[in-house]
């Protein structure tokens, strides 16, 4: 992955059609799918997260931090892991994802520092102390009014504290441009039918955070975007990160593909077929994340 330098306008759109907690499916199997793909998305990019994290400037290592939207703890676990010192507030709507959280703290030995919250942050704002630090990666583009919750945010930060917003590009790209053989370009066309579907649903998708930061009273101290470009070759991860993210987006624009590239797509998903996304040996992970770091003064 190549840092770019930083720079002030951006109209990025958010990853996985999801917030790290906040899928579009309905239902427990496509919950679980959905926790599947997040924890695959922590794996694949452990390492473009932990430079995200410590490239914020913190004037000194919080000890109290809140995940907004926290999902199966992508952030939460990495925070952690950044500051050993430090106890987490995770916070989502979805209990089974909480539970999956709750399970894996359990397993990592750092339980006693992990409180999962569940909660809408559209609806009644829990009590989440006075934190040091509040990550929201990929969650505030889903809130019905995020111009509130960063005033909420503001307002519950320890004086000094840091705000850090992480949005993301859209889903990965995996494939080749001139792949799949029989419809080239496919994944481009599946990507914009999916920011077409998109637009209509979440108006902050794509947002320039930074003067909402400000509006909302924080100081914005810095912006960084991260482009990662990972493999070939891969890891047997990516193969199966590729494969459930191209099923996400299959479930999104299905009803706008032509006929001929759903059935390109749906080769390709077959996870058995010798054609299959699992099957090929050049697939790369390209995505981009940019982060806020705002600071209550």
């Amino acid at each position: 992955m190549t840092p770019t330098a930083p720079h002030t306008t951006h109209h990025h759109h958010a990853q996985h059609d999801h917030a790290q907690g906040h899928g579009h499916g309905h239902g427990h199997d496509a919950e679980d799918e959905m926790a599947q793909l997040l924890d695959l998305d922590a794996e694949v990019l452990a390492e473009h997260i932990a430079s995200i994290i410590e490239w914020l400037p913190v004037e000194a290592a919080p000890r109290r931090i809140v995940d907004l939207g926290c999902g199966t703890g992508t952030g939460t676990f990495a925070l952690l892991r950044r500051f050993p010192e430090a106890e987490v507030t995770a916070v989502d709507t979805s209990s089974r994802y909480l539970r999956r959280l709750r399970d894996r703290a359990a397993s990592e030995g750092v339980a006693g520092r992990v409180h999962p919250v569940e909660a809408d942050l559209d609806g009644t704002w829990p009590d989440l102390g006075k934190p040091e630090l509040v990550w929201a990666s990929a969650s505030l583009h889903h809130m019905a009014d995020p111009d509130r919750i960063l005033r909420q945010v503001h307002d519950a930060l320890a004086p000094g504290g840091l705000l850090a917003v992480v949005e993301l590009s859209g889903f990965p790209r995996f494939l080749p441009e001139d792949a799949p053989q029989d419809r080239p370009g496919l994944e481009e066309r599946c990507h914009a039918a999916l920011d077409d579907h998109h637009a209509e649903q979440m108006p902050h998708r794509g947002a320039d955070w930074g003067p909402l930061l400000a509006a909302a009273g924080f100081t914005v101290e810095g912006e960084r975007t991260i482009t990662v470009n990972l493999g070939p070759p891969h890891s047997e991860a990516v193969g199966r990160y590729a494969l459930n993210s191209l099923r996400r987006i299959r479930d999104g624009v299905a009803h706008s593909l032509q006929a001929e590239d759903l059935a390109a797509l749906d080769r390709l998903l077959d996870a058995d077929a010798p054609h299959g996304i699992l099957r090929r040996d050049d697939l790369t992970v390209r995505t981009e994340r940019t982060v806020w770091a705002a600071r209550r003064t």
